[in-house]
């Protein structure tokens, strides 16, 4: 078998879900093709039964690391891979089964036979789609697709490409993914993708839109989930920010003002600035 796309999974007890994950893998146009490592970050018991007695018509790779966090899961993940391709997904996402045949085929294409190319997520129906988290979606805190319309079947503005790095739903050559491993010094949630966009960006590695790889984010999130997240991202935020100065993401002048004028209200939006600020100052 020749295998052509290596599939990383962090993941960190939850067995039940991964294994729904790996059964839309498994339903791929080019299962045959692929591989698939899931990295544990810590011990489960669960995850490691479930994955030791569980066959796939797929290579899969099962191991554990010590509890760390997603950046140094996936670059263990990274350093296993085979395939000439390496695609990022989560434990949640369930890919449509032509998913992994778009990524592959942007490493024939001249256009992105270098590029990391951004696959289209979006929440699951199934699991009941909140209020707060179609604001999420539609202010861009979570999938901010809808400002990438005019980037359809193209390369994002490199600009602004690092805000989409999305490593829910992303796929690179294996070869750059090995240059530009994820920061392995980030303990908290949110932004280490970011960062590692960034980064890629500078190293003049584009990123391509290929809104034909569809998921669904197999995920819930009520509103007080939401704020708890939305506090994490703010002190992330200072944390990122500390580690590397060039990227701004700690709120200032205008926008500081902004957010703090929102903050005063009782909306969806107000609310989450609170977290948001509150998370900021630790």
């Amino acid at each position: 078998m020749t295998v052509n796309l290596s599939v990383v999974i962090p993941t960190h007890r939850r067995g039940p879900i991964l294994i729904r994950c790996l059964q839309h893998l498994e339903r791929q146009t080019i299962a045959d093709q692929i591989e698939v490592i899931v990295v544990s970050d810590g011990h489960d018991p669960e995850t490691a039964k479930l994955m030791k007695h569980a066959t796939w018509s797929f290579p899969l790779r099962f191991f554990e690391i010590e509890k760390s966090q997603q950046g140094v899961a996936r670059n263990r993940g990274v350093e296993k891979a085979k395939g000439k391709r390496v695609l990022f997904i989560r434990d949640d996402i369930f890919l449509k089964p032509d998913a992994c045949e778009k990524h592959l085929a942007s490493n024939y294409k001249p256009q992105t036979t270098n590029s990391a190319v951004l696959g289209h997520t979006t929440w699951d129906p199934a699991v009941g789609i909140t209020p707060v988290m179609r604001w999420l979606e539609r202010t861009g805190w979570q999938f901010g697709y809808s400002f990438l319309e005019p980037f359809r079947h193209r390369t994002i503005d490199p600009a602004i490409q690092h805000r989409f790095t999305y490593t829910s739903h992303v796929s690179l050559p294996t070869g750059i993914a090995k240059m530009h491993p994820f920061r392995e010094d980030v303990k908290l949630y949110g932004w280490e993708d970011i960062e590692w966009g960034w980064r890629l960006a500078r190293a003049g590695v584009p990123l391509f839109y290929e809104p034909d790889a569809k998921a669904l984010h197999h995920h819930h999130i009520d509103f007080e989930e939401s704020l708890r997240r939305m506090r994490t991202l703010g002190e992330s935020a200072c944390v990122i920010e500390r580690i590397n100065p060039d990227l701004r993401l700690v709120p200032r002048g205008l926008k500081l003002w902004k957010y703090r004028a929102a903050s005063m209200l009782s909306t969806m939006r107000g609310r989450h600035a609170r977290a948001f600020l509150r998370g900021l100052r630790g």
